[in-house]
């Protein structure tokens, strides 16, 4: 049995303090330019304090048309880059290593936002979607890569490429929409080419020291199981990555339309790693929960809905195995104790029903 206490050494950079790492949670909380806001550092920080041994920020444009909500952190240019530097100090002054996870929405950007017209692999004349240039997806790459640059630059220990939930890496690996045919569509191969050459740029640009991660997700978004288990063979091979995490929604959940078989988790579990850390995301809200992800091949654990409710869970796992969030719905007043600002806790409210006190 792994314990939650147990510090995790990467392949590259430091170690992270123990096996919880704060999820990327999407909270509104920045300023319209991009610029991080004083409600989003003390969210993040707070989380530093609170025993997480890694800290991610929310997904973080790369790239102003990739923009999907207002409220968004950016890194798309050098005014986003005085913010950051000093979120990135705060959170190693708490003991946490740090991260920004990449992000550009492509087609799931908001073109009212952003002030940009929707890109993606494919035109959808419907949506008021233009298909991207080959030379302008070799732009986005660069735009990942110069993100991480400037991420380094600021002062974070790492970056955590945005894979999962059907953005623009996710739309290139659609298997069924993107069907270009210049190399970075159609089969499977070519439809992972994006990916492949964001994560290697990124390696090639930043330091030895420097953490790279990748969040993917397993199915759904045009994703075949199949083929997202081959992908993430190819990316735990590649030598370029130091963990890779899969967002599941539930840890315990099966593969769609397969509830009689293995869980999804198990069939990603038993791969080769080549010494990249492997976690899970999904529902974790307890100290029993998170034993058991490791029980079960993880690596680590990512936190979401248990770190908005506490800041500090996983100092509470550590000091109580058996330690269970909350239940919900919460008062505004409780998630105000636990520094969530008043634009996160409107999303709160305004997207789940069962999460915010009425």
């Amino acid at each position: 049995m792994t314990d939650p206490a147990a510090p995790l050494d990467l392949l590259r950079g430091p170690a992270w303090s123990d096996r919880m790492a704060l999820a990327p949670l999407t909270n509104k909380q920045s300023e319209t330019d991009g610029t991080l806001s004083d409600d989003e550092r003390h969210w993040l920080v707070a989380r530093a304090r609170g025993g997480f041994g890694m800290v991610l920020s929310c997904a973080t444009y790369v790239a102003p048309e990739g923009q999907a909500w207002d409220g968004q952190l950016g890194i798309s240019d050098e005014r986003h880059r005085p913010g950051l530097a000093r979120l990135a100090e705060e959170l190693r002054a708490e003991g946490a290593v740090s991260s920004v996870q990449l992000h550009h929405g492509g087609l799931r950007a908001d073109a009212a936002v952003s002030g940009h017209r929707l890109v993606a692999p494919w035109t959808d004349e419907a949506k008021g979607v233009r298909a991207l240039s080959t030379g302008e997806v070799h732009a986005a790459v660069d735009a990942f890569v110069a993100a991480a640059g400037r991420a380094e630059r600021a002062g974070f220990d790492g970056v955590e490429v945005h894979g999962a939930h059907g953005y623009l890496i996710g739309q290139f690996l659609d298997g069924r929409h993107n069907h270009r045919e210049d190399g970075y569509g159609g089969s499977a191969e070519d439809r992972s080419r994006f990916l492949l050459e964001v994560l290697e740029g990124i390696r090639q640009t930043t330091g030895p020291a420097f953490q790279l991660g990748l969040r993917l997700s397993p199915e759904r978004f045009g994703i075949d199981l199949g083929e997202a288990a081959d992908l993430t063979a190819t990316v735990l091979a590649g030598g370029h990555l130091d963990y890779l995490d899969l967002s599941l929604w539930d840890v315990r959940k099966h593969p769609h339309g397969r509830e009689d078989g293995p869980l999804l988790l198990e069939h990603f579990a038993d791969l080769p790693r080549h010494g990249v850390r492997l976690g899970y995301a999904g529902k974790v809200l307890s100290g029993p929960d998170v034993t058991w992800c490791l029980d079960r091949g993880a690596d680590f654990v990512s936190i979401g809905t248990g770190a908005i409710l506490h800041h500090d869970f996983a100092r509470r796992v550590l000091a109580d195995p058996g330690f269970v969030s909350t239940s919900q719905p919460v008062s505004r007043e409780h998630l105000e104790a636990e520094h969530v600002g008043p634009a996160f806790v409107d999303y709160l409210a305004t997207n789940w029903d069962d999460f915010v006190s009425r």
